[in-house]
């Protein structure tokens, strides 16, 4: 995050004695990255945050591969994923490279049997169906259909949902992930014609502070594995924290989109950058406006980067018969574009209603068996005549 925060109770000079009302110290601890150069805030709790009682069992995540290497257009139809109670067995991995997995979730149930920890990698959950409460150690965040959640790895966190029907595109990335450095000065303000501002930014609140006892299980997911372990004290005791390292929302519905006289390319939809992907948004908005403009986008080569987009709703300009939840997959190393008919139907047109995330890799993606199960067949000839 390019945008300090704080809650809570934190002393005026860090590294100094913070006491307790009632007698003892409050303990620190940095919540950093990258060593000690990266984003980081500091964190006061009740208790030791080092208290283990106990390691349970850990069994094996790690995506399992169908298809190492590819180069077939795919469509993957998303809301066959099916539903399942509880958040984690949800997940389902669907393309997935070194730097980036790509997977789907349909849980029914909220997360709070347990608290949960991605100790590899920072997590985007994006909120396509269902509301709710992002809980953390650093705050609360209210959610609805449209939000992305970025959540550093490390984060303890558990959600609550309002419903049973929720539907959350999910990415884990090994990198982490910032806004876009072209939106950004030398001081991490995002600029004026950033699509976007710091206004924009769901920000954590109503810290919860627990002053308990017990034994609280947390799963962390760590080099492909999910290990229990069972902590002394409840998970979310800071009093007070400040910093950097945070997470937040971001709300697609308030990305600003980027137009102009004649076609803009994808960068323009840029919203968050790894320095292994990119993820952008196509929103709503007002079509090319030169009089001979084709809204629609030209044919281009897949040369340095797979390029995903996960369909959210409205009709997509430039494909034929997609459903809201599907996926594309276009591959590095042959070229796509809009399908039969569609660029010719494009001119003319005023504006487009269109949402949907896309994801550029700049590896290759796998696919998973999730994927498999999931995936029509035939897309790669959709664009025959």
């Amino acid at each position: 995050m390019p945008i300090y925060h704080n809650l809570g109770n934190i002393t005026s000079k860090r590294h100094t004695v913070f006491k307790k009302p009632n007698g003892g110290l409050y303990h620190e601890q940095l919540f950093g990255t990258i060593g000690f150069e990266g984003m980081s805030s500091l964190l006061y709790h009740t208790h030791r945050p080092t208290q283990v009682k106990e390691v349970l069992g850990s069994r094996d995540v790690t995506p399992k591969i169908s298809v190492a290497k590819n180069i077939t257009s795919r469509l993957l139809k998303g809301f066959d994923i099916a539903p399942s109670d509880d958040y984690l067995e949800s997940r389902q991995p669907l393309l997935v490279n070194s730097d980036v997995h790509m997977g789907l979730a349909a849980p029914r149930q909220s997360l709070t049997d347990y608290y949960y920890k991605n100790g590899d990698a920072d997590e985007l959950l994006f909120i396509h169906e269902g509301s709710g409460l992002l809980q953390t150690f650093l705050g609360n965040i209210s959610f609805e259909p449209g939000d992305y959640l970025i959540i550093p790895r490390g984060v303890i966190y558990q959600i609550e949902f309002d419903t049973d029907h929720n539907r959350i595109m999910y990415l884990e990335s090994f990198h982490p992930i910032y806004t876009p450095k072209r939106y950004r000065n030398r001081f991490g303000q995002l600029l004026a014609h950033a699509p976007y501002c710091e206004r924009d930014y769901k920000l954590p609140k109503n810290l919860e502070s627990n002053d308990q006892a017990g034994a609280y299980l947390i799963k962390i997911k760590k080099q492909g594995k999910l290990h229990e372990l069972v902590y002394a004290t409840h998970p979310f005791d800071v009093v007070g924290w400040d910093g950097y390292n945070y997470p937040y929302g971001f709300s697609i519905h308030n990305f600003e989109p980027i137009t102009g006289r004649i076609h803009q390319p994808p960068p323009v939809h840029q919203t968050f950058e790894t320095s292994a992907f990119v993820v952008c948004s196509f929103c709503p908005r007002l079509y090319d406006y030169h009089p001979q403009a084709i809204p629609s986008p030209y044919n281009h080569s897949n040369i340095d980067s797979d390029e995903i987009i996960y369909y959210v709703d409205g009709d997509f300009m430039s494909r034929n018969n997609i459903d809201r939840g599907n996926i594309t997959l276009h591959p590095g190393g042959i070229p796509h574009g809009p399908h039969p008919g569609a660029y010719e139907r494009s001119i003319g047109q005023k504006e487009t209603k269109e949402l949907a995330v896309m994801v550029d890799t700049f590896k290759p993606m796998m696919l998973t068996e999730n994927a498999l199960k999931i995936d029509d067949g035939a897309y790669y000839k959709s664009w025959i005549e």
